[in-house]
């Protein structure tokens, strides 16, 4: 789901930067309200760091193979999203990627407001989302496949648009760039069916190990109503 070297250069550099700075001041605020709204810094602290632990993780050691334009990753991001919220989420894919580009591939250091960018809205897509198709009175343990599968539809979905959005913008509409962004969103068909069953698979440990609920590592949800 990155942005590969030389795909976008020069001043049109610019504009990824620019989104990608706009995409971390909006978790910011986010993160501001959260605290204010809950009070517990310490548990969003908690939920962030292993959120960034874990969005490492699988950038470095979970397949990544290129496919088209660019690199398909199961970052799980629905998973993230149902077991630490959306802020904590958020927060870990920014810290996961900053890590990511420094310590392990400078190269992605110019793209990163673009990788930022293409990570941090559809996780707010798919909050939103949540929102209107999970009814308050259902915590997050007790989501369906079907449920489970329109969170990462929209947020797998949201990654191919912007990484196509990208090529295009960079590389401009060719017969290529068009083959290559089909072939890499074909793949990604593969990762919005797998998703989910991974995201029930976590959900049901969740309950199994329920004696995690008050140590505010777990998003309030996903044991609570609204």
């Amino acid at each position: 789901m990155h942005i590969e070297p030389g795909v976008v250069d020069g001043a049109k550099l610019v504009l990824g930067t620019a989104t990608g700075v706009a995409s971390v001041g909006i978790v910011a605020k986010l993160a501001v309200d959260h605290v204010k709204q809950n009070g517990n810094i310490l548990a969003l602290v908690g939920r962030s760091a292993a959120a960034s632990a874990m969005v490492l993780g699988f950038f470095e050691f979970l397949p990544h193979p290129p496919v088209g334009v660019s690199e398909v990753h199961l970052i799980l991001g629905t998973t993230l999203f149902l077991i630490l919220g959306t802020v904590p989420t958020a927060i870990g894919l920014i810290f996961g990627l900053v890590a990511q580009s420094f310590l392990f591939s400078p190269t992605d250091i110019p793209q990163l407001g673009m990788n930022l960018t293409t990570l941090i809205l559809p996780v707010l897509a798919m909050a939103a989302l949540a929102q209107r198709i999970i009814p308050a009175d259902t915590p997050y343990t007790e989501v369906t496949y079907g449920q489970a599968a329109k969170l990462s539809a929209v947020f797998q979905g949201g990654i191919v648009a912007w990484v196509a959005f990208w090529v295009f913008y960079g590389q401009g509409f060719t017969a290529e760039t068009l083959a290559n962004a089909g072939a890499f969103a074909s793949v990604y068909i593969i990762v919005v069916l797998l998703e989910p069953i991974i995201d029930l698979g976590a959900l049901a440990l969740a309950k199994t190990f329920r004696r995690f609920e008050n140590t505010g590592l777990p998003h309030a949800r996903l044991y609570q109503p609204a």
